[in-house]
């Protein structure tokens, strides 16, 4: 019965925090999408080459995603009724590291558009995007892997 409160008080305890890192990570996200949402009423956005024009939409919609997997542990608690299992704590997990790379693209493509309204060059732009998309993959996905710790996840 011990082991079983004391998983308990684990799995609480790891939603917390996992809730907490998605609070933290969403009102920068929000705010970029606000940003990104105003741009296709600025007249500026019909100067833009219709690869670009795309290229901020599919952005806009990854941000949607993003969004959407960093709300998902506080709607699956919520609909547990605050309870927290290791299933929920195992797929917020996934949910919270998994949102980072449509987040990650979703960036990269408004970078892309960006350059290339301020360039009108589409090498640049590319080299811009694909610039912003490998720092975010290496600093959020292989500086952590690069630790020498490495916590596994618990079965049960």
């Amino acid at each position: 019965m011990d082991d079983q409160a004391s998983q308990q008080q684990k799995n609480e305890q790891e939603m917390r925090d996992i809730i907490e890192e998605a609070r933290c990570i969403l009102p920068g996200l929000q705010a970029v999408f606000g940003f990104q949402t105003i741009a296709v009423f600025n007249e500026r956005f019909t100067d833009l080459q219709t690869y670009a024009q795309v290229c901020h939409l599919v952005g806009l919609c990854l941000l949607v995603v993003a969004m959407g997997m960093l709300m998902t542990p506080a709607v699956y608690k919520r609909a547990q009724y605050g309870h927290a299992t290791s299933r929920m704590v195992r797929t917020s997990r996934k949910s919270i590291r998994g949102a980072l790379m449509p987040l990650a693209v979703g960036l990269s493509l408004d970078m892309l558009t960006v350059m290339s309204l301020a360039t009108d060059s589409l090498a640049l732009s590319i080299a811009a995007a694909v610039a912003s998309l490998l720092l975010f993959v290496g600093l959020w996905y292989l500086i952590p892997r690069s630790d020498p710790i490495q916590v596994t996840e618990p079965r049960s």
